[in-house]
């Protein structure tokens, strides 16, 4: 059925006294994983280059996406049967746990580590907080809690980057991993009050049919991000060895992901299916290309770290602009948002790429991450409500768990696939590694766009 958006806005809003302490509380949490990203993604560069793992600069990023997979299915009906309070709890100490493992890392595989159990805890975070948006908010303010998310990027994205350019020029790469356990103290003591008094739903399904099925989607969510770090580590290797590995992990995530993702996911059935399928795909392209561009921009083009990271505060702006845009649409098309999204998604892509050659001013870098954050901005909201509309309310979970799993899995296999092309590719010509890598998240962009009119269910066409 079709998204419907009041035309008048509701008669409280999202700072009314009885949603004041849960927003402000989730709303500083997203601000700290917004941070934290952005910052660690203009860190990363020089941490690999430092500790000698440039061929691994993908897993480290694709590590921490692999695990997430495995909070996201243990905190589905998790949240659902107790609430979101305890899980979320969880997720907050085991991120801080990941990021001062990192951050006290002695060599790269050490730091992958710590990215791993970050992972873990990031996973189990993004979902409680969907959970707690789909019990605490009505359908009326929940695109606006998913628009509020996106615009509390602002600040980190205009302070972020630069502060962590700031930190690895002056103090060194590992104080970016170890300030940000410091501010998840702080969020968390916001945020965990308001959600304690969320009480768990009445839950349908039998209780021990329900516990079999939820340790078998553990099971494979452990095999899948399995799959997806083998994938990583074939494309480090060369000959039969390499090509034995890729085909075997390539088929194991495709298999999980078939066993994890709600059916008809993978072949864009129309409705929730394609939702899910749509935050893959955006995630996916948005993240792989977003990891190698401060990476170009240092590398190859000579900037510092500081100046590298302003390009992310430019797309993360152009985020927020999209969200803040889309927060204000009044009944609105899903499908014509979705796409509409896309198209300047795909367009920001294609002009951002132009910067591989070095003839070309950076400004085109800037200007196509601008277009590409604005269609990220437009697009996320309105996936994230869809989900929730399409789920009844003891589903909510498990289906906001999808989502977060189909974004993982399509990042984690896209940056596998990108980050094997990369690796092969760099010490021959590294214009021809960034430029492949840019080529194939712009196509997945594209296909995103010609898929998206499907978020619709059919009976409403």
């Amino acid at each position: 059925m079709e998204m419907q958006v009041a035309a008048a806005p509701p008669a409280e809003g999202l700072f009314a006294p009885r949603y004041r302490a849960p927003t402000l509380g989730a709303v500083a949490l997203i601000a700290l994983h917004a941070f934290e990203a952005l910052a660690i993604t203009t860190a990363m560069p020089t941490a690999a280059q430092s500790l000698d793992g440039l061929p691994l600069y993908a897993l480290a990023f694709a590590a921490t996406l692999a695990s997430s997979v495995v909070g996201m299915v243990a905190c589905g009906r998790w949240a659902d049967r107790r609430g979101p309070h305890a899980p979320l709890t969880h997720g907050i100490v085991w991120f801080s746990i990941g990021l001062l493992v990192a951050g006290l890392a002695p060599s790269m595989a050490v730091l992958l580590l710590g990215r791993v159990v970050q992972g873990f805890g990031g996973g189990l975070m993004s979902v409680a907080l969907y959970v707690a948006v789909g019990r605490v908010y009505p359908p009326a303010l929940r695109v606006r809690v998913f628009a509020a998310f996106a615009g509390a990027w602002v600040v980190p994205a205009i302070v972020g980057p630069t502060i962590s350019g700031l930190i690895v020029e002056h103090l060194g790469w590992r104080w970016v991993f170890l300030l940000v356990p410091v501010v998840a103290v702080l969020a968390a003591t916001m945020v965990l009050p308001a959600l304690r008094a969320i009480t768990p739903l009445p839950d349908p399904m039998d209780e021990a049919g329900a516990a079999s099925r939820e340790r078998h989607r553990l099971a494979w969510a452990i095999a899948a991000a399995a799959s997806a770090l083998l994938l990583h580590w074939g494309g480090q290797q060369r000959g039969w060895l390499a090509a034995l590995v890729l085909v075997l992990a390539a088929v194991a995530l495709l298999i999980c992901m078939h066993r994890l993702l709600p059916r008809g996911t993978l072949s864009a059935a129309r409705g929730l299916p394609t939702v899910i399928a749509m935050r893959g795909i955006v995630a996916s392209v948005f993240y792989g290309t977003e990891v190698f561009l401060p990476l170009l921009l240092s590398r190859e083009r000579g900037l510092s770290p500081t100046m590298a990271g302003a390009a992310l505060t430019i797309g993360a702006v152009g985020w927020s602009a999209g969200s803040w845009y889309r927060g204000r649409m009044v009944d609105p098309s899903p499908a014509r948002v979705v796409q509409t999204g896309m198209a300047l998604l795909t367009l920001g892509l294609a002009v951002a790429t132009l910067a591989v050659f070095p003839t070309m001013p950076l400004a085109f870098a800037l200007v196509g991450w601008v277009i590409a954050g604005v269609g990220v901005g437009t697009v996320f909201p309105s996936i994230s409500a869809l989900t929730l509309e399409l789920s009844p309310p003891a589903q909510q979970g498990v289906n906001s768990s999808a989502l977060h799993l189909s974004d993982a899995l399509f990042t984690a296999t896209v940056l596998a696939v990108v980050g094997s092309l990369f690796s092969a590719l760099l010490e021959h010509s590294p214009m021809a590694a960034y430029l492949c890598g840019f080529a194939i998240t712009t196509a997945l962009a594209a296909i995103g766009t010609a898929v998206g009119g499907r978020v619709r269910p059919a009976a409403t066409l």
